[in-house]
């Protein structure tokens, strides 16, 4: 949970700094470029049923294909990342403390985010 709230953060927040890719949700229908999608919860209702039909397949395939290749222990998926593995066991409990750490963070952001929007209708009120 701790990691797909990270990146959820993150999703909510890059629009915002980065603006959106340029494109369609649906190529034929010029009203659904990207820049008109609204960021937040509003944007769950400018998805097509397609479009969540592509998602949902997407997450299923994710969590399919990582099936095989999980290691023994909680949320070890046998994938090293350069520059961030390491072999010393007091670096790994560090390193893994603060993944659980910023992860709990992160899970109270997006709950905070979505708090907001759904109570103000904006995914970042009127600062």
């Amino acid at each position: 949970h701790g990691r797909i709230s990270m990146l959820a953060t993150m999703g909510y927040i890059t629009p915002e700094v980065t603006g959106k890719l340029p494109g369609y949700l649906n190529p034929s229908d010029p009203s659904s470029a990207f820049e008109n999608i609204p960021n937040g919860l509003g944007a769950i209702s400018k998805v097509s049923i397609g479009g969540w039909v592509q998602i949902i397949a997407y997450m299923a395939f994710c969590e399919a294909s990582g099936r095989n290749s999980r290691g023994d222990a909680p949320g070890d998926f046998g994938w090293k990342p350069p520059l961030l593995a390491t072999n010393d066991p007091a670096t790994k409990s560090r390193r893994l403390n603060a993944e659980l750490a910023n992860g709990r963070l992160a899970m109270m952001a997006i709950i905070g985010m979505f708090f907001q929007d759904g109570l103000t209708g904006s995914a970042w009120g009127d600062w």
